[in-house]
């Protein structure tokens, strides 16, 4: 007999062997029939496997957030076998569970496109209503190899060849087709349901090599139900409306040339929007008592070796010999520069905490296919910073960042805010003594803030555990942008050191923290967060100038004059033309504000004014106006600092 233990804490005898239906049916025939896998001792696993020592189990039901990716596992296996029973003669070859969905990539001599989609996605439905029980099999390496060259399905005779040897090879069949899967899958395909919709096609290279045969990738997404998928598709509609790409042309922010892949040329709107953003960031960082420093772009390949970047980032650097035979790397990373600026003058315990930023570029090789517009980049400047302090200061220091990192996000309108805690990765450096202390101090800051946070193992830095700020926006998106992470390593790894109370030398804890992380990413967040509609003190060109007839160019020329003594950003435009025909193409341009002036408003020293979004005109003095866009304009930490003078 075996003891299986529930999520309520009970616990029953069964017979070594049970499976998870006999269990579930033990329960409930209720429970039996909704349910649709198990988890045992954390595994999610097939509903019919045995169960043959003392386990804990919990029974997974369709609707059960577990559940999902099994919907869209099972959903790309019927895909594969869609295809298969209306294009005789393709080749699948590897079909995964992504974020949102699944793929299936396929070899056939003509390409997929999307007017096959449609019949398809027909033929997935015929297939999940006759609800053909997933069955596994284990086959014997040879059995399988077998099977697939007489199949003539060369890519997966590959695929067995790949599993490691003593490696079960599992078989799932659902009716008359199988594929070599590793599982698990629900009970039948019929649970897949019908909240699933087939979204592109696409090329991709087999085995993500470009040496390889290109192949046809069909992309599907999967839920479980269908106000889900409505939800999810809606998301996408207001996601491509959104989408900074284009808004950065339609705003005349920046562009991106074949010449420069991965690089941004900064037009004059787009490098005001940045360079606001920086400023912002300078003020917080410099009342959080951070200095300004400036690294250099280039330094030598030993300083890399010696941090350990070479090791772990020699594929996504660049690297260049100069004549004198010396190898230089441009910086994917400030934190080795901001070790030297603290190493150069005797530090002592009195200096820390030692809190120093940098708004540094670093230049980080990626893949072609990896670019995204603002999004992934290969050039790119990071908000870096570095605290370095004693062990006892890391608990304070690391709270006055979570705090400072949270009210950042505020002020750009990102309230819900969720924190990972990331853990040793396999790679890194260090003894496990040293990531042991790191880890307990990094928890121990996290948990002292009060703030919810989850476990992402593994993914911490090579050098320590971070804390990564995920913000999710206006339409329900993550991002991951900022990070904290605490470092015993690296200082020590590159000789600094401070003088403690005693006289001794003593290795600083470092503290690594980003905010915004990438600007160039933070700004296509941004511009997608509020659909380019930013709020006045973000917007590159804050109002407007527009004239209704010639005769009142002068005074539009009078009122950009008063508004740009005043500091706003403002723009003319006197153009022939209509003026709705000008309201228009700048509201396209996502300005904020209109400043509407023809012959009334010159003799009456009056603007008329329309806020983008709005149908609503208003007619105000000159005077008002500019001093209501002025105080309109106030960034937000300097409005609450006006606030605070008035209060006290």
């Amino acid at each position: 007999m075996i003891n299986i233990t529930f999520p309520d804490g009970g616990v029953r005898e069964y017979d070594a062997g049970i499976s998870g239906a006999d269990i579930a049916q033990s329960i409930a025939k209720s429970l039996a029939k909704k349910a649709v896998a198990m988890v045992v001792d954390g595994e999610l696993r097939d509903l019919a496997d045995p169960i043959d020592a003392d386990a804990s189990v919990r029974i997974v039901t369709r609707t059960d957030a577990d559940a999902l990716e099994l919907i869209r596992h099972d959903c790309a296996h019927v895909m594969a076998e869609a295809v298969q029973a209306l294009y005789p003669g393709t080749q699948v070859t590897i079909g995964p569970v992504i974020e949102n969905g699944f793929y299936y990539d396929f070899a056939r001599e003509e390409p997929f496109t999307t007017d096959d989609l449609e019949k398809i996605e027909a033929e997935m439905r015929r297939i999940i209503q006759r609800d053909a029980p997933f069955t596994k099999e284990v086959w014997s390496r040879d059995q399988a190899k077998s099977f697939f060259a007489d199949s003539g399905e060369d890519y997966k005779v590959e695929l067995v060849d790949a599993i490691p040897e003593g490696e079960d090879l599992k078989i799932y069949r659902q009716g008359d087709w199988l594929d070599l899967c590793r599982g698990p899958h629900m009970t039948s395909t019929g649970k897949i349901g019908d909240a699933f919709k087939l979204m592109k096609v696409a090329g991709a290279y087999w085995r993500g090599d470009s040496d390889n045969e290109m192949l046809t990738r069909i992309y599907g997404t999967a839920w479980s139900n269908k106000d889900d998928l409505t939800a999810y598709l809606h998301m996408l509609e207001e996601a491509e409306k959104r989408d900074h790409r284009r808004l950065g042309r339609e705003m005349d922010l920046y562009h991106f040339q074949e010449e420069a892949p991965g690089s941004v040329f900064w037009h004059a709107k787009g490098w005001t929007l940045f360079q606001e953003l920086i400023g912002y960031m300078r003020r917080r960082q410099h009342h959080a008592g951070y200095e300004e420093v400036n690294s250099p772009d280039m330094m030598d390949r030993a300083l890399w070796e010696q941090s350990g970047h070479w090791e772990k980032f020699r594929d996504m650097m660049y690297v260049t010999e100069t004549p004198d035979e010396r190898v230089y790397c441009c910086k994917p990373m400030n934190c080795p520069g901001h070790v030297q600026i603290f190493r150069n003058g005797l530090k002592s315990y009195r200096d820390l905490p030692l809190k120093i930023g940098e708004f540094g570029k670093v230049h980080r090789y990626e893949p072609s296919g990896a670019l995204h517009g603002l999004l992934r980049v290969r050039h790119f400047t990071q908000d870096d910073a570095h605290i370095f302090c004693t062990e006892e200061q890391i608990t304070e220091e690391c709270l006055a960042v979570h705090n400072l990192m949270l009210s950042i996000y505020a002020d750009f309108g990102f309230d819900n805010v969720r924190v990972k805690f990331s853990d040793r990765p396999e790679k890194r450096v260090g003894s496990d003594d040293i990531w042991d202390a790191a880890e307990v101090a990094l928890r121990h800051a996290i948990e002292v803030t009060g703030h919810e946070w989850t476990l992402n193992p593994g993914e911490g830095a090579f050098y320590g555990p971070k804390l990564e700020y995920v913000l999710r926006d206006a339409i329900g998106r993550d991002w991951q942008c900022g990070t904290l992470q605490v470092d015993f390593n690296l200082p020590g790894r590159l000789g600094a050191f401070y003088i403690g109370q005693d006289g001794e030398r003593y290795t600083p804890v470092m503290l690594h923290r980003a905010m915004f992380g990438s600007l160039e990413r933070f700004t296509g967040i941004l511009i997608e967060q509020h659909a380019g509609h930013f709020p006045l003190w973000l917007a590159p060109v804050q109002a407007v100038v527009a004239t209704i007839v010639s005769d009142a160019d002068d005074y539009a020329a009078q009122v950009h004059r008063a508004c740009a003594a005043a500091g706003l950003r403002v723009a003319t435009d006197i153009r022939n033309e209509k003026i709705n025909y000008k309201v228009r193409e700048h509201s396209h341009a996502k300005v904020p504000v209109m400043l509407v002036v023809g012959k009334r408003e010159a003799d009456e020293g009056t603007v008329s004014v329309r806020r983008l979004g709005s149908r609503e005109q208003q007619t105000l003095p000159l005077a008002e106006i500019v001093a209501k866009l002025v105080d309109e304009a106030v960034p937000p930490d300097q409005q609450r600092a006006k606030t605070a003078e008035k209060a006290a």
